[in-house]
């Protein structure tokens, strides 16, 4: 529904983040091809990236520069810059994969990155900083801003032409490649992410996103001499029929994203992992949160949650998610206060507790924010509306802590554990090795490793919604896919809520997290804003004032009232407030909002439609 403020890492050398990209390409990714053959065909392929950015830097200095420089003539312009973002379509997957800090300079967000380590932002570049300029309205006095910029971008690609000579690749990077650019469509192409003002070149740019692919798998054809290869031949048509799909329905409003999904993003997906192994070219095996096996983003088991654990000692047993379970339901982590975890979230509401705001531990307080559920929390690459823990684990100290909320301390809990002999048998058991020496088998440490631990067990990815997109098509209502159609595409709510988690989790990596500045009000319609800081509290920048992390809106229909404040008490409340275009849209003063102010004009029956979707997106299995 807007665009987003990053959570994001900044290189400071860009030749030292050249060749680390080069040793990572060549050494931190191990999926050398089972055979043991060499890769022939990634050589072919580093060329014809090396060509295809050619291509696009010759555009950008011959024709889309001399216009932008003159200022004149909008229509030649808005062409030449599309034609642009065509040609950067076709070395998107690799840019994204090996230089992300140079393809967000090309085509990220028009809103500026913050450095949270050293709190300070930094000024968006690249096409969509472009489209502002020549979307919806061109201003000819603007031209010398609007040559400056398409200079940066001319600089960028010559940067990831250098860095391209460079860079190693294997067999098994490209087909990394090739399917995490369908997941890219999926995810964010499909909403309009790279396109917010200019929705009709939407379903052009996803054509030729997937157009791209095609040659680039066409160096895994088999040979004369080579026997046919009927899973490369269902690869090549399964594109094929998805790049047909999306041509012949070139309408952003009326494009049904789930039938694209379901009919063609998905079966492309399988059809590219198949080949992949057909040809003897085993997937990665690193950690990381969207596995290297997944052939679609809908896969029951397509994410680890331990990819977000701070270490592999922090990773998942049974033994740890069973002791983290008891130890989330025992007061004795609030000390005498009487107080669990599972007090605040209760699993029967989806691990919330239905309140605006809890009450604090001294009478009358109320607790500064809105309970969030943590089924799923496992799949954020930051913990708490402010985003200020970065895992789970720090998210238990913060919690237990705090004296308005649990007032408890876990060295003195580890002590008080430790005098109960159960408690110690399943430490032990939990942590193997911990009755050796001297250090007692109870520690601060350990209690938050099965905390973090059974949060992590608490994946819920099977509602109805993804029980569709696994082959299960009677499912869901009609209005429900309708539903899907709006948030995906004119309700603007996949542009932030990423599908499939729908959370502010970025993809395909899911490695950073986002926040948004939306003008919630205190109170519904109550036409002043809430007083709370959000992230500006923990990073003063005034593009962080009243930002706060975009959640999951899986299992909505279990956890209202909804926002950081718990304002919103019904979901159509949350709808309009949304319709309406946010604060700025109801007529408050929120000059840094990142949502845009726009109404989106939703029809009544597009308002019901999404709610029936959103409620479609329950998934407690197990909880109770």
């Amino acid at each position: 529904m807007f665009q987003p403020l990053l959570l994001v890492l900044r290189a400071c050398a860009p030749l030292l983040l050249a060749a680390l990209l080069a040793l990572a390409g060549a050494c931190s990714r191990s999926g050398a091809p089972a055979s043991g053959a060499a890769d022939r065909a990634a050589p072919r392929v580093h060329q014809h990236v090396a060509r295809e950015l050619a291509r696009l830097q010759r555009h950008v200095q011959h024709q889309l520069l001399p216009l932008a420089r003159r200022g004149t003539a909008p229509d030649s312009l808005r062409r030449s810059f599309r034609t642009a973002r065509l040609l950067y379509k076709r070395v998107e997957p690799f840019a994204e994969y090996y230089m992300p800090g140079t393809a967000r300079l090309l085509n990220g967000p028009p809103i500026g990155e913050v450095e949270v380590a050293e709190n300070k932002d930094f000024e968006p570049g690249g096409f969509q900083v472009l489209e502002t300029m020549l979307y919806p309205a061109y201003d000819p006095t603007n031209h010398a801003e609007l040559e400056r910029e398409v200079r940066a971008v001319q600089r960028e690609i010559s940067n990831a032409r250098t860095r391209w000579q460079v860079q190693e690749l294997t067999d098994a990077h490209v087909f990394d490649v090739l399917r995490l650019q369908v997941f890219r469509v999926v995810s964010l192409g499909i909403t309009g992410f790279d396109t917010p003002l200019s929705p009709a070149a939407t379903l052009p740019e996803i054509g030729a996103a997937l157009a791209a692919l095609r040659p680039v798998l066409s160096y895994y054809a088999p040979g004369p001499a080579a026997p046919a290869s009927t899973a490369y031949e269902k690869a090549q048509q399964q594109l094929a029929q998805a790049e047909h799909y999306v041509r012949l329905h070139p309408d952003f409003n009326e494009f049904d994203r789930l039938a694209f999904i379901t009919d063609h993003a998905n079966p492309l997906g399988r059809a590219l992992l198949t080949c992949q192994q057909q040809l003897g070219i085993r997937p990665f095996e690193e950690v990381r949160a969207l596995r290297s096996d997944a052939a679609t983003l809908f896969d029951s088991a397509a994410f680890n949650p331990d990819f977000y654990a701070p270490t592999p000692q922090h990773y998942r047993t049974e033994a740890r998610v069973a002791l983290g379970r008891q130890l989330f339901q025992d007061p004795v982590l609030s000390g005498s206060q009487g107080r669990s975890c599972a007090s605040c979230h209760q699993p029967d509401k989806a691990f919330t507790d239905g309140l605006a705001k809890n009450a604090t531990l001294t009478p009358g307080g109320l607790i500064h924010r809105n309970t969030p559920t943590i089924l799923n929390a496992a799949l954020q690459a930051g913990q708490f509306y402010d985003l200020r823990s970065a895992t789970l684990e720090n998210q238990a100290v913060d919690v237990v802590g705090n004296p308005d909320e649990m007032h408890g301390s876990l060295e003195t809990a580890a002590r008080q554990l430790q005098r109960s002999p159960a408690y110690v048998r399943q430490f032990r058991a939990a942590f193997p090795g911990s009755e050796v020496g001297a250090e007692p088998a109870i520690t601060p440490v350990r209690i938050q490793t099965a905390l973090a631990a059974y949060e992590r067990s608490l994946v819920r990815l099977n509602s109805r919604f993804d029980q569709h997109l696994r082959g299960q098509r009677e499912v869901i209502s009609r209005e429900e896919i309708r539903g899907f159609n709006v948030f995906m595409g004119a309700g603007k709510c996949g542009t932030c809520h990423f599908a499939p988690l729908f959370n502010g989790t970025v993809p395909p990596g899911f490695t950073e997290a986002e926040s948004e500045v939306l003008g919630v009000e205190a109170a519904p319609k109550a036409r002043r804003l809430d007083a709370d800081q959000g992230r500006y509290a923990q990073v003063p920048l005034p593009q962080l004032r009243r930002s706060f992390k975009i959640p999951t809106v899986r299992n909505v229909a279990l956890t209202a009232p909804y926002m950081h404040n718990g304002a919103y008490r019904t979901l159509e409340q949350v709808i309009e407030f949304y319709n309406e275009g946010g604060g700025q849209g109801r007529g408050l003063s929120v000059p840094n909002q990142t949502l845009p102010p726009d109404k989106l004009h939703l029809s009544a029956a597009d308002q019901r439609a999404l709610k029936a979707f959103l409620l479609a997106l329950t998934d407690t299995a197990g909880t109770r």
